[in-house]
């Protein structure tokens, strides 16, 4: 971990969280631990804001933000960079969208085929539970310097 929040396990909070929703944002190591501690904050982070440990939406999001970090990780890698992990509980609204920016802009993230492409292989299919869970996703250039965001939004059960 590279930047340290306000206080330590605070999250970053944009004015009334009744208006604007909660928000977690932080940077990582672009390594495999820094991938794991980005999966583990979050999830404590989903908890606090009444998204329950072993409750499916919980679960999913985890599950999303495994996949999306784990990528920044493996094809996002520029030494010496960071990645970024923002989690944002929009209010009253229902959506949580995650967000992981990387800096690298040439290995852009490509849709999964939308059959069924499981096979012998053991990597590969990330985006593909995304796409799976997820309302929907996308990405798009950073815009606060080189790389990309990957993001995925997860409607909660009203």
């Amino acid at each position: 971990m590279t930047t340290k929040p306000e206080s330590p396990g605070s999250s970053t909070e944009f004015g009334d969280p009744e208006k604007t929703g909660r928000v977690f944002e932080m940077c990582f190591t672009s390594t495999p631990r820094g991938a794991r501690l980005a999966r583990r904050l979050a999830a404590l982070r989903l908890d606090e804001w009444g998204i329950p440990y072993d409750s499916r939406p919980h679960d999913d999001l985890v599950l999303i933000i495994a996949e999306l970090t784990a990528n920044a990780v493996r094809h996002g890698h520029v030494a010496g960079r960071d990645f970024r992990l923002r989690v944002h509980a929009v209010a009253n609204g229902g959506i949580v969208r995650v967000e992981v920016s990387d800096t690298r802009a040439e290995r852009l993230p490509r849709r999964p085929a939308a059959q069924n492409t499981w096979d012998a292989e053991e990597t590969g299919h990330g985006l593909l539970l995304v796409s799976h869970l997820a309302t929907r996703w996308a990405w798009h250039p950073r815009p606060d310097g080189p790389g990309k965001t990957v993001w995925a939004e997860y409607a909660l059960a009203r």
